[in-house]
């Protein structure tokens, strides 16, 4: 029986360059429902291990990435103190695919079109895995928080509600 082959995103390229171990966990992908709760019940994970990545513009600063539970809201206040700005809001759902290289529910914090300053949750801290989009639908990254951190210049800090 031949066994079906793995398109690489650019997200696991990236962490295969750098020799960062990590594992894929595929899922089937409902179009009408793309979010984080899905992916939870489909992948049969601990939701306080996945993580979502959220894209924000924030005024005077520009683009920035938060990556929190995916379960969790963010704390729009928390987000633009931690990331300099007086405030900040959500990239519109059109602009995902432009600013960051991704579609909206396969958005990797890992291998954007630029290197947005990159915060994630506190709570991942206390992980020693965590699953983060691979950069398509259908498909998460099992890696190590400290390898976000330490790799990617990814910083630490309270983003949710």
């Amino acid at each position: 029986m031949k066994k079906k082959k793995t398109n690489k995103t650019n997200a696991m390229r990236i962490l295969e360059n750098e020799k960062i171990p990590y594992e894929v966990k595929t899922y089937e992908v409902d179009e009408s429902d793309l979010s984080g709760k899905h992916v939870v019940e489909e992948t049969g994970q601990d939701p306080a291990m996945v993580f979502k990545t959220l894209v924000l513009k924030g005024e005077p600063n520009g683009y920035f990435v938060c990556v929190i539970p995916v379960l969790e809201e963010l704390d729009l206040k928390k987000a633009a103190k931690l990331s300099g700005n007086k405030r900040c809001s959500m990239i519109h759902v059109k602009e995902i695919k432009d600013v960051t290289g991704y579609v909206r529910g396969g958005c990797s914090p890992i291998g954007m079109k630029k290197a947005y300053p990159t915060y994630i949750d506190e709570s991942a801290l206390g992980l020693e895995r965590i699953s983060v989009s691979a950069g398509v639908r259908g498909e998460q990254i099992l890696l190590s928080p400290s390898h976000l951190l330490e790799n990617f210049k990814v910083l630490p800090g309270a983003l949710t509600e």
